[in-house]
């Protein structure tokens, strides 16, 4: 039998290899030659730009450096980096011995010679002290690699939270952008209505003075009253927007409602010229929440191997060395000595089919894990073929806008020569001043969304990859 416990050995070990855990990489996603709605595909990517280098803008880059300071979702994804990493750390502890005290006191008398299973005092007997002190250690023997296995698991999840805190980063600037831009965008808004509202006070006063006059009828002075009325309630409705759009922003970066400084609304911000989205392949190593779904599939492999592990015995050992003495004093001196070494082998004969669903389970994981890897992925993709299109387009729509307000811009004016001259009645001028203002916001939106887009396709290429956390903090 001795002969043989070599070959018993070898193939259990062989045995605990093949239950090790799945070894399978995480699933192959195919990425397209080129994004959607890209001509070619360049080695350049608007993501290896800082992203201050977007728009450079001061009030903004301030805005978003506070934030990244601040703000307190940003702390608690901080903290929960913190945590993980902690965890690691717990899970790694297994690899090393338990050292631990242990120490004890006893006084009993003695009992008769003659009958002592009844426990019954001697007379006369002396009482006895009993002291012990000492360090006992216990060690799991990973031979399984249950250890190792849990300690990858946990340290996975670590990666994954630092993926999702670093995502988190790239969220909080993306909406401190949009929000700036959009409040910069309000005040353009507010401009328009303002021009709006005193266009229509203007005609509503000349209307006003020509029906004083006798030369036109009431309808058109409440025709243009009535326009006026309009406009102001758009300024006050636009003002409780910037109210609201500065109140969020505020929020972002960690301070109580107030107001925010900005650029003024007349100042043109542009976003690069050149937006290259670079090469798709790229893509699944750049953004943190597909790097974040790497991190989760490997976890669930790990657990795997947990599972399998579970199955094989745990081999353990067990020290004790410490003095036994009679007297307090004695214990740090003499010759009263006790060790112990011990080894222990426990595993599972039958468990109801618990070990074999929880393997399954964890199978079941790994599945999941690399379904949201795959879908984590074809997102990515959508999204920036969807930032890319919507800059295309927005930039052309853009212009075809431009055009229109121009036209029209010079329609009010012809309508209001003629209202004048006598050649155009009063409905000429209203229907002019009333296609200009709508058109004019209508223009304001489109060159909001177009440098929306650029901030969406930022994110979207996982921006800001290749900086370290304390350039992604800083700024600098």
């Amino acid at each position: 039998m001795k002969r043989y416990a070599p070959i018993l050995v070898l193939g259990t070990v062989f045995l605990g290899g093949c239950l090790w855990g799945p070894g399978n990489p995480k699933p192959e996603v195919r990425a397209p030659a080129m994004f959607k709605g890209q001509s070619t595909a360049e080695s350049f990517s608007l993501a290896d730009q800082k992203w201050w280098n977007i728009y450079s803008d001061p009030p903004l880059e301030a805005l978003i450096k506070e934030a990244l300071k601040n703000n307190y979702d940003l702390r608690t994804a901080i903290a929960r980096t913190q945590e993980a990493r902690a965890y690691v750390g717990v899970a790694r502890s297994a690899y090393y011995p338990t050292v631990g005290i242990n120490s004890g006191a006893q006084r009993d008398r003695g009992v008769y010679k003659s009958a002592p299973s009844l426990d019954l005092p001697a007379a006369g007997a002396p009482v006895d002290n009993l002291l012990l002190g000492g360090l006992s250690t216990t060690w799991e023997i990973d031979l399984w690699g249950r250890v190792r296995h849990a300690t990858a698991a946990a340290n996975a999840t670590y990666l994954g939270t630092e993926e999702a805190r670093r995502g988190f980063m790239l969220s909080l600037v993306s909406d401190v952008a949009t929000g700036y831009l959009e409040l910069v965008e309000l005040d353009r808004r507010l401009i328009v209505a303002q021009q709006s509202r005193d266009a229509f006070q203007a005609t509503y006063k000349l209307f006003s003075e020509r029906f004083g006059a006798g030369i036109v009828s009431k309808l058109q002075v409440t025709r243009a009253e009535a326009a006026l009325a309009a406009a102001e309630g758009t300024i006050d409705d636009i003002e409780r927007q910037i109210a609201a759009k500065e109140n969020q922003i505020c929020v972002l970066v960690g301070r109580a409602p107030g107001s925010i400084q900005r650029s003024p609304p007349d100042l043109e911000m542009n976003p690069p010229p050149v937006v290259p989205a670079g090469i798709p392949s790229q893509l699944l190593e750049r953004r943190p929440d597909i790097r974040q779904a790497e991190d989760s599939l490997r976890n669930a492999l790990e657990n795997v191997g947990v599972a399998n592990a579970n199955f094989f015995p745990r081999i353990g050992l067990t020290t004790l060395f410490g003095r036994v003495s009679t007297d307090l004093a004695s214990l740090t001196s003499g010759s009263s000595n006790v060790w112990a070494l011990a080894t222990s082998v426990s595993g599972p004969l039958f468990t109801g089919g618990r070990l074999t669903n929880e393997r399954r389970a964890a199978k079941a994981v790994v599945e999941q894990a690399k379904f949201q890897y795959a879908q984590s992925s074809l997102k990515a993709f959508r999204e920036v073929s969807d930032a890319l299109i919507a800059s295309q387009k927005l930039t052309a729509r853009e212009e075809k806008q431009k055009h229109e307000v121009n036209a029209l811009t010079e329609s009010v004016t012809i309508a209001n020569k003629r209202y004048m001259g006598g050649l155009a009645s009063y409905y000429e001028v209203l229907e002019a001043q009333q296609l200009l203002y709508p058109a004019e916001f209508s223009l304001s939106q489109t060159s909001l969304d177009r440098r929306l887009a650029v901030v969406q396709l930022y994110k979207a290429l996982g921006g800001g990859w290749n900086l370290d956390n304390t350039e992604f903090l800083n700024g600098r």
